[in-house]
Parts: C-alpha cells; structure tokens; sequence
C-alpha cells in the first residue's frame, strides 16, 4: 500500500499546527530539518519538533538533513518522532546510529542524495527500515523530480527483494500528479510530497488523490 507524507517544509510556518492538522488523512507528516550546513538553507529543529507532536496525531517522519546525525538523530526518536532519517553522507558510524534510533522507539532511515549509489550500503540494508531516495538535492522544497534517479530506485527496490526485507522504500522532491507514478513503476512505495499538497486548494484531497495515483501502478518485476 502506498504511503503519502505530505512535507510541512512547503506548509505556512505560521500556522504549522492548522496545516499538520489539514492533512489528518496522510500516513505520516514529514518533517524537513536542515542545519545551514550539511544543505544551504535553515528551517526548524527539536523544539518545533516537540510542538509538532503535540499539535497532531499524525506520525512525524523527521528527514534530517545536519551535520553530525550521529549526535542528533537520536534525540528525535527520544522526543517522540515515529521515522528519523539520517544522511549516509553525514554519518560517521551507520550501523551504530541506525541502532540507537531503533532503541529510542523509532524506525531508522538512511537517506542518499541523487549522486549517491545504492549498492555500497547493501549491507546496511537490514539495519533500516526505509530507504530514503533524494528525487532532488536536497535544500530547498519545490524543486523539478530528477529522472535521472529513477534507475537507482529501481536498483534499491532489486536489493531489497534479493534480501527478503520488509524495508520501505521511499522518494522524496519534486514528487507530484505528474511524477509519482514512475516512482510507483520503478519500486517506491512511501512518497513525500510537499507543494503537491500544500499547494492544493484541498491538501486532504491531494493526499488522496496521490495515494490513489500511486496505488494503481503496477511496480516493474525486479531482475
């Protein structure tokens, strides 16, 4: 079943809690963390977080684009977040960060950027529980879906097959009406998506007409 995260980074700031709860129906609420560093731009950290928590009963699917994850992401999962995702670029020990997420109560995720492959970190594949992606760079919300990433996904989803592992498998940037079906088709199945629904006269009709999008496509068979 396809999986609909609908990204407050393209949300009003100003009424973060009136547009947590406009998108109820959604499986998680994704949560964009950038530092300045590790990605040029600046937008929110623990306390929002925390906030957020507070506001919704929606899952908080926090995507931490910071430097030094392996200081930081676990304190996410301590406060609460369902999903944290870390940079493979970022982290200094993996295998060990995605652990201590996991001990906090949290799924463990490990993000890629666009440029960065899949198939050096086959073996950290059963310490995760979703596979972050990057369809854009990652900075800045509103970006155009890279087509250039979709071979990857589909080599990722072949990994996850040729394992046997229940690992969600999710795309996030410049995921829309227009883009979500070739991520379907190439083996993604946890979409975020943020102008795409907070751009929408109705977010909670968007969420729903993505998911329905996503749903009725048929994934290639792996090689």
């Amino acid at each position: 079943m396809a999986q609909i995260n609908p990204s407050i980074l393209s949300a009003d700031f100003a009424r973060l809690a009136e547009e947590a709860r406009a998108v109820e129906g959604a499986d998680w609420l994704h949560v964009d963390v950038m530092d300045n560093h590790f990605v040029p731009n600046l937008t929110l950290g623990l306390p929002v977080v925390e906030s957020l928590l507070r506001a919704t009963d929606t899952p908080l699917d926090c995507h931490l684009m910071i430097e030094d994850p392996d200081r930081w992401a676990p304190r996410y999962a301590e406060v609460g977040a369902g999903s944290v995702t870390f940079h493979i670029e970022a982290a200094a020990a993996p295998v060990r960060l995605a652990r201590e997420i996991r001990a906090q109560g949290a799924r463990a995720s490990m993000a890629l950027r666009p440029a960065t492959p899949v198939e050096p970190y086959e073996d950290l594949l059963p310490e995760l529980d979703m596979l972050l992606i990057m369809t854009v760079e990652p900075g800045f919300g509103g970006q155009a879906f890279l087509d250039l990433t979709l071979p990857k996904i589909r080599r990722a989803r072949r990994l996850i097959e040729r394992h046997g592992l229940d690992l969600w498998l999710q795309v996030d940037g410049g995921v829309s009406e227009e883009t979500i079906e070739r991520c379907a088709e190439a083996g993604a199945d946890v979409f975020v998506a943020g102008s795409a629904v907070y751009g929408a006269q109705d977010p909670a009709a968007a969420v729903k007409s993505l998911r329905a999008r996503a749903e009725g496509v048929a994934p290639t068979p792996g090689e």
